[in-house]
Formats: C-alpha cells, sequence, structure tokens
C-alpha cells in the first residue's frame, strides 16, 4: 500500500482515541491505590477524593469509545479481507495474545499481591489456606477482559451478518441499514443508546453506579450490561464503516456531546454517592434516575471523545501512530507492573498526586521500552499490530561502506 492510500484510507483521529482509551488505563489502574476509602489491594498512606474522580471520568468513557471504534475498525477489516481473512486475523490477534498472556500476567498480578501481603505484615503464620477453585463463574480475565469480549463481538457479528449477506444480492438490504443508520446518527445518538443501557444496569442488582458499565472481568458469561454498553457501541461502530460520511456528522455535533457529557457527568457522580461502591440492589425509583443519567453520560462522552478526535487529531503525527500501535502492548503488559509499583511508593511521603505521576509514568516508561526492543521491530510486532517495522539502517553504516 502506498503512503498516499494509506493517508487517504486510514483514520487517524481514531486511530489515535483507541491508542489513548488503551494508555489511559495506566491511569485508571493506578488511580486505584489513592482512593480516599481502601478499593484495590494496595492502599496508599496519600489518599484523595480527586483520585476517585479522575478514576470516574475515565471509566465512563473509555472502553465504550474503544468498542466504539473496534466495531468500526472490524467493519472496515471484514470488508477487505472477507470472512475467513477476518476469522483468521481475529483469532491471531485477539484470540492468541488472550490466550499467551493470561497466565504471564497473571503471575504477575499474584506477585504484586503476595509483595504487598509480607509489606504489610497480612502474612501470618500457619498452615496456608487453600487455593481458589476456578470454574465458567468465577474465572479472572484480569484487564484482558476486553479481548474476550471483543472476541464474542466478532464472532457474533459473523453470525448476525451471514443470513443478511447471503439475502442482500441486490444490495437492497445495505441500503435500508444504511439509511437505518443514517436516521441513528445525531445529536439524538447517546440518548437512543442510553435507553437500553439504563434498562439493563436498573435490572442489574448488583450494579454500582460509580462503576457505569460494569467491566465484565470475571467469569465466561459477561454481565448483561457489559453486553448491552459495550455490544450497541461495537454495533454502531460497525455500522458506520459502512456510512464513514457520517463520522463528520458526529464530530459537528461534539461541542453538544461534550456539554452533555461533562453535566451528565457531574450529575451521574451526585446519584452515584461519589465513591460509593454499594450496589444499587432493588428497582427503585432513584436507581432508574441514576442508571438514566450514567448511560447518557457514558455515550455522549464516548461521542464527543470520538467527535473532537476527528475534528482535532485526522492529521497524520507520527508521535500518535507510535503512540497507537504500542498502546496495545502497553495494555497487555501494564497491570501487573502498576500493582508492582504501587506496593513500592506506598509508604512513602508525598502528595497522592505526585505519586500516581510517578507510577503511571513509569510504567509507561518500561511498557514503551520494552515495545521498541522486544516488540516493534520483531515477529510480535506482526502478531499485535499487523505489520513488523525493520530497524533503520543507521547513517554511519552507511558512511563506513567501502566505496565502489
Amino acid at each position: 500500500m502506498s503512503a498516499h492510500r494509506d493517508q487517504a484510507s486510514r483514520l487517524h483521529g481514531l486511530d489515535a482515541l483507541r491508542g489513548g482509551a488503551l494508555l489511559l488505563g495506566v491511569v485508571l489502574h493506578a488511580s486505584l491505590s489513592f482512593f480516599p476509602q481502601q478499593t484495590w489491594i494496595v492502599a496508599d498512606d496519600s489518599r484523595s477524593i480527586g483520585a476517585a474522580w479522575l478514576f470516574f471520568a475515565i471509566h465512563l468513557f473509555r472502553m465504550t469509545a474503544f468498542f466504539l471504534i473496534a466495531g468500526l475498525f472490524a467493519g472496515m477489516m471484514l470488508d477487505r479481507k472477507g470472512a475467513w481473512g477476518f476469522v483468521r486475523d481475529r483469532a491471531s490477534r485477539i484470540v492468541g495474545p488472550l490466550l499467551a498472556f493470561w497466565f504471564p500476567v497473571m503471575a504477575g498480578i499474584v506477585t504484586a499481591l503476595v509483595w504487598n501481603a509480607h509489606a504489610n505484615g497480612l502474612v501470618v503464620p500457619g498452615a496456608p489456606p487453600p487455593p481458589p477453585t476456578y470454574d465458567w463463574t468465577n474465572l479472572p480475565l484480569t484487564h484482558l477482559w476486553f479481548l474476550y469480549v471483543l472476541a464474542l463481538f466478532c464472532a457474533a457479528t459473523l453470525i448476525l451478518r451471514a443470513p443478511f449477506a447471503a439475502l442482500d444480492r441486490g444490495g437492497g438490504w445495505g441500503r435500508m441499514v444504511d439509511r437505518l443508520t443514517g436516521a441513528l446518527v445525531g445529536w439524538w445518538t447517546p440518548v437512543v443508546l442510553a435507553a437500553p443501557l439504563a434498562l439493563a444496569m436498573w435490572l442489574d442488582p448488583e450494579w454500582i453506579a460509580f462503576f457505569a458499565v460494569p467491566t465484565p472481568d470475571e467469569g465466561l458469561v459477561p454481565d448483561t450490561a457489559a453486553l448491552v454498553g459495550f455490544g450497541l457501541a461495537f454495533g454502531l461502530g460497525f455500522l458506520l464503516h459502512r456510512r464513514r460520511d457520517l463520522l463528520q456528522r458526529l464530530a459537528a455535533w461534539s461541542p453538544l456531546f461534550l456539554a452533555v457529557a461533562v453535566a451528565s457527568g457531574a450529575w451521574a457522580w451526585t446519584l452515584a454517592g461519589g465513591a460509593n461502591l454499594q450496589p444499587m440492589v432493588q428497582p427503585t425509583a432513584a436507581k432508574a434516575l441514576a442508571a438514566a443519567v450514567v448511560a447518557l453520560a457514558v455515550y455522549a462522552s464516548a461521542f464527543a471523545a470520538m467527535g473532537l478526535c476527528l475534528r482535532f487529531l485526522s492529521g497524520r503525527s507520527p508521535v500518535l501512530r507510535y503512540l497507537s500501535d504500542a498502546s496495545y502492548w502497553v495494555y497487555i503488559l501494564h497491570l501487573p507492573l502498576v500493582m508492582l509499583a504501587q506496593v513500592w511508593v506506598q509508604d512513602w511521603a508525598g502528595p497522592w498526586g505526585l505519586k500516581l505521576a510517578g507510577v503511571s509514568l513509569g510504567v509507561l516508561a518500561v511498557c514503551l521500552l520494552s515495545y521498541e526492543l522486544m516488540v516493534r521491530h520483531t515477529f510480535m510486532g506482526r502478531w499485535l499490530n499487523g505489520r513488523r517495522v525493520r530497524w533503520r539502517r543507521r547513517a554511519a553504516d552507511s558512511a563506513l561502506a567501502p566505496a565502489e
């Protein structure tokens, strides 16, 4: 593919948002140890409600925006590679990393847990407790849950698409779907998508408003609210690949989306009781209001991020391209490193913001260095990113070359 064709076909703004959503996971998980109440295995000596605010703001839009873009890119790939090519690519670059990295990630997390237990005097003499038993209902997917859910969505896409593709010989079905997609996209889009998500969260007896769309990181059957919230985003993204002209409509409405996101996000924080981690068990009127406002904040913030990136980050940037390529590896690797760094600094004196920045930037630096040395220029770069970037020949090599 020529540079001109790559420039024309690559959606640089959305690529940057996808990478940014993954990189923000480092900050998100690093903030957990600084919550005012202990919600994480590591509890830092310096805590603040500001850490909870930061987590809440990032968590509202991050993974919803990711699945929105993942759906669009999945549609583009399916058209380009066909069904079997799509299956091979998704199996290699989604299912493969999930299976390959789950055990090393778990080993790193367990190492951090053991270190934290010793550091805080939580290890008591006597026989160790029996090891936990896992089955399909409580298997810890860790932060790699997004790969599992993304694989499910890709499989569902192929299954649901098959009968339409078989019937759509003349293109009539496709034109009808395109018209429906056009009717769905506008200032009203977050409201339309928020309705089914609000219902799913309202009916969930374990729903915690502070966590918005629950992350299905335990068990092989995702929460209904997660399937609805992330599935709607993925589905709309998939439809948008046929109507890429509608992306400009979303970009035009991004100031309104941002205003709604800020207003509904602030209201959602209040209705959630701040950093209140108690589930809303009963489907009461108060829970219905909280679910509706949270759902609106989720989609308004995701579309605001999408529109703003389309408006301001659509130009080609080598730095953003590099970070976008590296983000997949960074996200896979980061969680055990974050936990180890949290244990290391938990007793240090200093403000929580400075320690949070140190943990986030330190882990990001380690991940980027390992990406450059171990992934980008090796077979792993082709495996994870679909391409291997060869090392550049140094100018000194050509200077030392013998003259002919």
